[in-house]
C-alpha cells in the first residue's frame, strides 16, 4: 500500500510539474510573439520560461537528473507548443498578448512555487528555505524568459507583488505540512495561494512602494 501510495504522488507532482512547465513555456512563447522573434528565438524562450526555475531549484538542492532530461516527451511537448503556438497566434493575436500572458504566467508561477517548495522539503530542507526555493523555481523562468526577450524582468519592475506570492504559498505549504495535513492538501493551498494572490494583485492593480533614489 505504501508502494502504491508513493507512485501515486509522484505521479501526482509529476503532473503538477507538466501543467507548471507548459503554462510557463505559453508565457515564454507569448512573450517572445511580442518582441517578433523568428522560431528559434520562440522556442528557446519557450523552453527558459519553462524548464529555468526548475533547473536552478535543482541545481541548488543538488537534484538530478533534470526534469527535462528525465522526462524528454516533456521537453518534445514544449518545443511543439512553442513552435504550434507561433504559427497559430501569428502576429494578429499579439494585442490581447499582454494581457494573456499573465495567466499562464501566474498558473505557471503556482504550480513551480508548489512543486519547488515540495521538493525542497521533501529534501530535508529547513521551511525558510524550502520557501525560498519555491520562490526561485516559481520566478527564475519568467527572470530568463524576459533577459531573451532584452526586458528588465517584470519581477524587479512591474511593483506588483510576484515573488511575495510565491512566498505567501510557501508560507501556506509550511503551515499546512506543520499542521500535518496531507502533501497533497499543502501543495494544493500553496498552489491556489500563490495563483490567486497574483491574480488579485493584477486585477486590483497592487503595488509594492517604488524607492526614490536619494
Amino acid at each position: 500500500a505504501m508502494t502504491t501510495l508513493h507512485t501515486l504522488g509522484q505521479q501526482s507532482l509529476f503532473a503538477l510539474e507538466m501543467m507548471a512547465v507548459l503554462a510557463s513555456a505559453l508565457s515564454g512563447v507569448l512573450g517572445a510573439l511580442r518582441q517578433r522573434m523568428d522560431l528559434v528565438g520562440i522556442c528557446v524562450c519557450g523552453f527558459l520560461a519553462a524548464f529555468g526555475g526548475g533547473v536552478l531549484r535543482d541545481i541548488l538542492i543538488d537534484r538530478r537528473p533534470f526534469f527535462f532530461v528525465e522526462h524528454q516527451g516533456v521537453l518534445l511537448a514544449v518545443l511543439l507548443l512553442s513552435a504550434g503556438s507561433a504559427i497559430l497566434v501569428g502576429r494578429r493575436g499579439l494585442e490581447t498578448g499582454e494581457r494573456w500572458l499573465r495567466i499562464p504566467d501566474a498558473v505557471g508561477l503556482g504550480l513551480f512555487s508548489a512543486t519547488g517548495v515540495h521538493l525542497s522539503w521533501m529534501a530535508g530542507q529547513p521551511p525558510l528555505v524550502a520557501i525560498l526555493m519555491g520562490v526561485i523555481t516559481g520566478s527564475f523562468g519568467g527572470v530568463l524568459r524576459d533577459l531573451i526577450c532584452n526586458e528588465i524582468p517584470a519581477l524587479f519592475r512591474d511593483h506588483r507583488p510576484y515573488a511575495l506570492c510565491a512566498a505567501a504559498g510557501g508560507a501556506a505549504y509550511a503551515a499546512a505540512t506543520l499542521l500535518h495535513a496531507p502533501a497533497g492538501v499543502a501543495i494544493a493551498a500553496c498552489a491556489l495561494v500563490t495563483t490567486g494572490l497574483r491574480i488579485l494583485a493584477l486585477q486590483l492593480d497592487w503595488r509594492l512602494p517604488p524607492t526614490e533614489p536619494g
